[in-house]
């Protein structure tokens, strides 16, 4: 049996009837860059995250950039973040030249631990950037309390996983300053290629990021801002507006899919070897962008070997923390620093789990899983 880590055919096939005559009415119209389909998303996502407005921008790294530019934050400044993350979290903040701080994770959650954040709050301190990983909030309500106490600290969330992913009754992108989002073609909302958006409940903040995503130019060819090309093809925005409709379906198939795996471990042989990720007590919805489980320690390189060899896709988000990357080094940052993140890093593994795949191909994953590991 074949069963992939993701399978976006079976998605395109449902769709391709809704999808390409949307795009022959694009290429008709001969207009690619911004416009009323951009436009159109951009109220449709605002509305779908519970925020007052949403700017389209070029991919969720930028989002992440474009948020610290619009705030000024820049060199001699620090940004505090998880070293548990893809790349672009910790990579925006040095590109405006900051200093990434990296807090650890908690172990169940692999999201930000609030009650270390503290601790790292300097003089320099203006930004903490919170990650909403693999589809589940961090603990956003002690984060503002943080921010609030140390003089109104920029709250930038990385959602680019999570869209959709609730807390407490609010959704992701409207607890903080920004909600930075990715519609890589991977993400639950995954466009044709490279996307992302903006969320803020502030309009001064909404009027600055289209201004900073168009070179900084307002009116067009004056510049009082130095901004850059973040623009979000209108290609992509017409595709993603159709997308979004099915957005809660896929979610909550991959809820159930989650469920089952839950399920069928508590069942199997390794129940009390593999461990699976925790749903916080405020994560009042999950939406698993990824499925991912911890094995024990010094089996993983093995188990991965036995599950592609056997025909199933996974992989390892993500093997070096942060605070470890070569490209960090001058931040005098050593193995033992963040060790719930070394210890998660070195035993994490990501499942299939998007929303066509069936019970059969899960139970096909925790069968082989037990034979890996007995």
């Amino acid at each position: 049996m074949k069963v992939p880590l993701l399978d976006l055919k079976a998605q395109y096939a449902d769709l391709k009837a809704e999808i390409l005559p949307a795009i022959e009415k694009l290429c008709d119209s001969q207009y690619f860059i911004l416009g009323e389909n951009v436009e159109r998303l951009e109220c449709e996502v605002a509305e779908y995250c519970c925020t007052t407005f949403a700017c389209g921008v070029s991919s969720g790294s930028d989002a992440l950039l474009i948020s610290l530019m619009v705030e000024g934050i820049g060199a001699g400044d620090e940004v505090i973040t998880s070293p548990f993350t893809f790349f672009a979290t910790g990579g925006a903040i040095a590109r405006v030249g900051a200093t990434p701080v990296f807090v650890d994770i908690d172990p169940g959650t692999f999201n930000i631990n609030a009650d270390l954040v503290e601790e790292k709050i300097t003089a320099k301190t203006k930004a903490i950037i919170p990650v909403h990983l693999y589809g589940q909030c961090a603990d956003m309500d002690a984060i503002n309390k943080i921010a609030a106490k140390h003089g109104g600290l920029v709250v930038i969330e990385n959602g680019a996983q999570a869209i959709g992913a609730e807390y407490e009754g609010g959704r992701a992108g409207g607890f903080g300053d920004y909600g930075c989002f990715s519609f890589f073609p991977s993400k639950n909302l995954g466009a044709f290629g490279d996307g992302g958006i903006v969320t803020t409940n502030s309009e001064k903040k909404y009027e600055l990021l289209k201004v900073f995503r168009n070179h900084g130019a307002k009116p067009k060819y004056y510049h009082k801002y130095i901004g850059g090309n973040f623009r979000l093809d209108a290609l992509q925005a017409v595709i993603l507006s159709i997308k979004l409709k099915h957005l809660d379906s896929w979610s909550a198939a991959r809820q159930r899919n989650a469920a089952e795996y839950r399920a069928l471990f508590a069942d199997s042989k390794i129940s009390g070897e593999v461990t699976m990720p925790l749903k916080a007590e405020h994560s009042t919805r999950h939406i698993y962008n990824q499925f991912c489980v911890l094995l024990p320690k010094g089996t993983r390189n093995g188990v991965k070997q036995v599950l592609l060899d056997a025909g199933i896709g996974v992989d390892v988000y993500y093997p070096v923390p942060l605070h470890l990357q070569e490209c960090f080094a001058h931040l005098g940052c050593k193995p033992g620093d963040c060790p719930v993140s070394e210890s998660v890093a070195d035993r994490i593994i990501a499942l299939p789990i998007y929303p066509e795949s069936t019970k059969e191909q899960r139970q096909y994953v925790v069968s082989t899983m037990e034979n890996a590991l007995l």
